[in-house]
């Protein structure tokens, strides 16, 4: 199995490897830490982990990075003769990991699964412990960990079924990697269900909830001030602001297209479009300039950057990490890749910040999260661009509506928060029988 894992793998990577490095050179900054994926690493690296305990973690890209600096401020405490490293697979990951988490947690890439690769990568490293936030299950990386007798942890687990369905069609390859997991935070009834089912071991799995509801922190520092920045290209401190949260390829459009019959009924109108991958900001602007939309990107906006009131309609954000602090400034917040894209994207942290918030009928990602925001009362789910607009102009028409969307999407957020905690405790349960690696509380 696993010779022909590694046959099929290596064929589907050549296949692949075009459009994987286009994506890094696309994303930028790509040289950095490029020999990491193929698991060497720098002499400084191997200093910093010689002769300590390592816990890895690893969080794919920019979700999981912001559950994963969470996750770390509540487990340092516990585990205080263990490092941290922490991976991720992309560069806009590894430019949050070094916004949010400090100078002693190691920051590398996680390595291609080629068996060299992670061989080397763990070899390194040597952890004690790994836990993968919600992240891809690689066999060649699970079979070295299971070979240096490394407990695996996955923490805020979800299996969508389209994903229970690839997991299930390859159950031989699968299966035996599911039963090795030391612990599993599933993130629902039904997510533990099938993750048994396809073969994690049952006292292995706790529901413990979504980590993203504990992850939706306030009180963090901000990056800017986005009314700040907004007042400066021009947008009355009264206008209604319409934030339209990590859209994807079509959603930009049909916004636009609302754009202007929006603003017919409510003047002062302005959009906020933010999408989920920055470097596709020229191509959002010619959607944009097509359609005669007056916008300014993010990027041209400096300190002395000064407009006239009311000369833009739309500013284009093609930064990254400042999705949260305009989130702040939203009348209306529209919560991207759920019209013309599958899997919807978080709406966790608008819900927490009490804004008034709609998606589209595509929440496949966050499926049990979005129907408990519609369920009681703190989202709306619109079927096409057509509901789409009318919802959004009856709330911004109704300030009533918005603030009862907001109140009751505050108290889903407060109900659920927890998840953080249960899986801590589950990891330093599990770590306890090795010495000297936690303290108790």
């Amino acid at each position: 199995m696993r010779t022909l894992y590694s046959l099929v793998f290596t064929v589907g990577f050549c296949l692949s490897a075009p459009f994987y490095f286009w994506k890094m050179w696309r994303r930028g900054n790509w040289r950095d830490g490029f020999h990491q994926r193929f698991g060497r690493f720098s002499a400084r690296v191997k200093h910093a982990v010689t002769n300590r305990h390592i816990l890895w973690m690893h969080a794919v890209s920019v979700g999981e990075v912001n559950l994963c600096a969470q996750l770390i401020r509540a487990l340092e405490p516990r585990v205080p003769n263990l490092k941290i490293v922490v991976s991720t697979t992309t560069s806009t990951g590894m430019g949050e990991l070094r916004k949010k988490l400090p100078t002693r947690i190691e920051k590398v890439y996680y390595p291609i699964d080629f068996r060299s690769c992670v061989s080397r990568a763990q070899a390194v490293l040597h952890p004690d412990a790994i836990v993968l936030v919600e992240a891809e299950i690689w066999p060649n990386f699970l079979w070295k960990a299971r070979a240096r007798r490394t407990p695996v942890f996955l923490v805020n687990a979800r299996l969508s079924k389209r994903s229970y369905r690839g997991y299930r069609l390859f159950r031989p390859l699968f299966r035996p990697l599911f039963a090795t997991l030391a612990g599993v935070g599933a993130q629902s009834d039904e997510d533990a269900a099938r993750l048994v089912r396809l073969g994690c071991r049952p006292e292995t799995v706790r529901v413990v909830g979504s980590l993203k509801f504990d992850a939706a922190k306030l009180e963090e520092r901000r990056l800017f001030d986005a009314a700040v920045l907004l007042r400066q290209i021009g947008v009355p401190d009264d206008a209604p602001i319409l934030v339209a949260g990590s859209t994807h390829a079509g959603e930009e459009a049909l916004l636009a297209d609302i754009l202007p019959r929006l603003r017919a009924r409510h003047p002062d109108l302005f959009l906020v479009l933010v999408p989920r991958h920055f470097e596709r900001g020229r191509e959002v602007g010619r959607e944009l300039e097509a359609r005669g939309i007056k916008f300014i990107y993010r990027r041209e906006v400096t300190g002395s950057t000064q407009l006239a009131a009311r000369s833009l309609e739309c500013l284009l954000v093609n930064t990254t990490g400042e999705l949260k602090d305009f989130y702040e400034t939203a009348t209306v917040i529209f919560v991207g890749k759920s019209l013309t894209a599958e899997g919807g994207q978080n709406p966790v942290e608008p819900g927490a910040l009490g804004k008034a918030m709609v998606f589209g009928p595509n929440m496949q990602n966050f499926a049990a999260i979005a129907e408990s925001f519609v369920r009681s009362g703190g989202a709306r789910q619109v079927r096409d661009a057509a509901e789409l607009e009318q919802t959004l102009d009856q709330l911004l028409a109704d300030p009533a509506a918005r603030a009862e969307l907001g109140r009751n999407a505050v108290a889903v957020v407060k109900v659920n928060t927890g998840a953080i905690e249960k899986t801590v405790d589950m990891i330093v349960q599990s770590l306890a029988e090795e010495d000297n690696l936690v303290t108790r509380p």
